[in-house]
């Protein structure tokens, strides 16, 4: 199978131009065009094959869908020492924030514990996308009974002024608001963030189902002051 040929097949013309503009960090010319739907099916439809495998170990790849691919059949190894070492070797190859929201092991649910120091490390990466990866895997694994008061603080200090990464640092503040109110609300006062970075924390906050009307009072006070 060639792998590369079979997402040219499933190219959408139209949805490449529209979704060019969204990921503004890759040329137009590295975006073939596939939909996510179709890609994820692709991917489970070729997942634990030897194509799939062969896949995998061609690092890096020309395109911005093969790397989306990538991150699927990733996401979908049961295995999590193979997982994370495939993690691993993929995360220095990922150059912008959808192939980076796409990496999504669901092994990792099953394997907090071995998970949690590996976070650290990534968040002290030189590499954007890493840290922005290491911030997403606190924020979707270690927000709920998982968490701990220390993390917050991992993301503050990980926070550079590379745009992606204080978005995401913003998103999760944002998250941890809902699950921690009462933990998160300090952080919100004037000096305890940077000014952007505290302000579209609030901003996403007050924009979040997960916030209570109550509580969209208090940050909308809070960003007034």
């Amino acid at each position: 199978m060639d792998i590369q040929a079979e997402l040219f097949a499933l190219a959408d013309p139209a949805y490449k131009n529209f979704h060019a503009k969204l990921i503004p960090t890759i040329p137009p010319e590295r975006i073939i065009g596939v939909r996510t739907p179709a890609l994820r099916n692709f991917a489970k439809a070729i997942s634990n094959t030897p194509e799939a495998g062969a896949f995998l170990s061609q690092l890096p790849h020309t395109y911005y869908d093969e790397n989306n691919l990538h991150a699927f059949l990733i996401a979908d190894i049961p295995d999590f020492p193979i997982c994370i070492n495939q993690v691993e070797r993929f995360l220095p190859q990922v150059d912008n924030w959808a192939t980076c929201d796409s990496l999504r092991p669901k092994c990792f649910e099953r394997n907090k514990a071995d998970l949690l120091p590996r976070i650290p490390h990534w968040l002290t990466s030189p590499h954007a996308f890493t840290v922005r990866f290491g911030m997403e895997m606190l924020m979707v694994h270690f927000l709920e009974e998982n968490f701990d008061p220390l993390y917050p603080r991992w993301v503050v200090e990980a926070t550079t002024d590379d745009y992606y990464v204080k978005m995401m640092a913003a998103w999760y503040f944002a998250t941890a608001l809902a699950f921690h109110w009462e933990d998160i609300l300090p952080w919100m006062d004037k000096g305890m963030l940077p000014p952007w970075f505290r302000g579209k924390a609030i901003q996403k906050a007050i924009e979040s189902y997960r916030i209570t009307p109550e509580q969209k009072i208090i940050l909308k006070e809070i960003r007034r002051s």
